[in-house]
């Protein structure tokens, strides 16, 4: 018999943190690619039980659509990375961190920014799992 090969990209080893958006919830957009406010509608990649509601942590690409902000851009489908959430997380070293707010910031389908900087702090996670990010962020917590 043959041996089973695993099919996908490899992610970098993530230790689990807190969930803390679900389907539905609305956050601020960190840049100025122009939307203000989004609603996430799906979080990709992610295998949840049957009739579980899918949720989001520091670092998750999800699909998302604008509520508010230019009109070019509202209604349609994008993705973003979160970068902030109000949920309590650990990180490995034993820290506790919350922010103040949820927040995230707008990709291409390529995983390039959309905006040319980032308002506010971002998390290290995100920082270290997109470096494209990290370059345009102002303060990385």
């Amino acid at each position: 018999m043959g041996t089973r090969r695993k099919i996908g990209k490899k992610i970098a080893s993530r230790h689990k943190i807190s969930r803390g958006l679900l389907n539905g919830s609305r956050l601020k957009i960190a840049d100025n690619s122009g939307a203000k406010i989004i609603e996430i509608i799906n979080v990709d990649g992610l295998h949840t039980r049957l009739n579980r509601i899918p949720a989001a942590a520091i670092g998750n690409v999800v699909s998302c659509t604008v509520k508010k902000g230019k009109p070019e851009l509202r209604g349609q489908i994008m993705k973003a990375v979160i970068v902030r959430q109000r949920k309590l997380y650990k990180r490995i070293d034993g820290t506790r961190l919350c922010f103040e707010d949820n927040a995230a910031v707008l990709i291409s389908k390529e995983g390039d920014p959309k905006g040319t900087e980032i308002r506010g702090p971002i998390a290290r996670e995100v920082a270290e799992l997109y470096p494209r990010l990290a370059s345009i962020a102002s303060l990385i917590v």
